[in-house]
């Protein structure tokens, strides 16, 4: 891992550093005995995002939307009434950041901005939304429907439209300038597709096959992409080089185990820092477990 200081911004290293790695080797598998807990105050947190040094989840008990600390765990309620998400979008804007959720119980896609208002409904009668993703370029959102096996466009205004069906069971989805990756919850085949953004009419080619209860995928800041899946009744985290596997698809022997947890599976949230920390949990539990990928970094304090 190399890191290359840029701008002289006292007080602020995270804006002070930028981090590439340059070699992704893993010395191993890691286990359940290898994750360190982070300590939050959210009892049933579904779904995490890691935005500028926290993480963000939703609690499903109490509807309500928690901030972390990525490293002491401080917990701090940022605004109730997000009911059941299982992914966010955050985008920075010039006043702080806004938050996209997918609310699976309301089926539609909650805004939530930095001041903490009202969380606004940006657009509903989705059904069974779960996954969500931002396209700069196009400036429009892709958000999965389990229920209707489809993937729909929304742009800014919150006007949304039909964009790719013929999935199965979509879960999460990610993507970068060029490419989509979606999850398959209901495929074990097709577990893992992709598309080009170039297309004008984008068909879903397979990326990983033989996967059980794929949920989510996460292109990471070592831009390899990252998954959670389930061997028998364990949670599991994979990844793959998606560059390697778009050229013929992959197979499940072609995974590389990142992270064999003793959690049930399914694992219902998978959050990277930009300094390569995994973060995890199962779902319905309290516990935020995780581990640095590349290198060591200091036990996050208990709060």
């Amino acid at each position: 891992m190399t890191v290359q200081a840029q701008d002289d911004n006292e007080g602020d290293t995270r804006a002070d550093e930028t981090i590439s790695f340059d070699d992704t080797t893993l010395e191993r598998t890691f286990n359940q005995d290898d994750l360190g807990i982070l300590v939050g105050n959210v009892q049933r947190p579904n779904g995490i995002t890691w935005f500028d040094g926290n993480l963000y989840t939703a609690c499903n008990g109490d509807w309500t939307l928690y901030q972390i600390n990525d490293t002491t765990g401080a917990t701090q309620t940022f605004i109730f009434g997000v009911q059941d998400t299982h992914s966010m979008e955050i985008l920075p804007t010039e006043d702080g950041f806004d938050i996209w959720a997918p609310d699976f119980a309301k089926n539609q896609v909650t805004l939530v901005d930095q001041d903490r208002s009202a969380p606004q409904m940006f657009v509903d009668e989705i059904d069974g939304p779960w996954g969500i993703t931002y396209l700069d370029a196009q400036e429009l959102f892709l958000v999965t429907s389990l229920r209707e096996n489809t993937i729909l466009q929304i742009d800014l205004e919150g006007e949304a439209t039909p964009y790719l069906d013929g999935l199965r069971a979509p879960a999460g989805i990610d993507s970068n300038e060029d490419y989509v990756y979606v999850a398959n919850n209901g495929s074990a085949r097709r577990a893992i597709e992709w598309f080009a953004l170039i297309d004008e009419e984008p068909e879903l080619e397979p990326l990983v096959s033989g996967l059980q209860n794929v949920s989510n995928v996460v292109l990471a800041p070592d831009k390899l992409l990252y998954f959670t899946y389930a061997l028998g009744t364990r949670g599991v985290v994979g990844r793959v080089d998606p560059e390697v596997c778009r050229d013929e698809g992959c197979s499940n022997e072609d995974v590389e185990i990142v992270l064999f947890t003793e959690l049930p599976a399914p694992l219902a949230g998978l959050a990277f820092s930009d300094d390569m920390r995994l973060f995890v949990h199962t779902i319905y539990r309290p516990e935020i477990y995780w581990v640095s990928l590349y290198g060591e970094v200091s036990e996050p304090e208990s709060n």
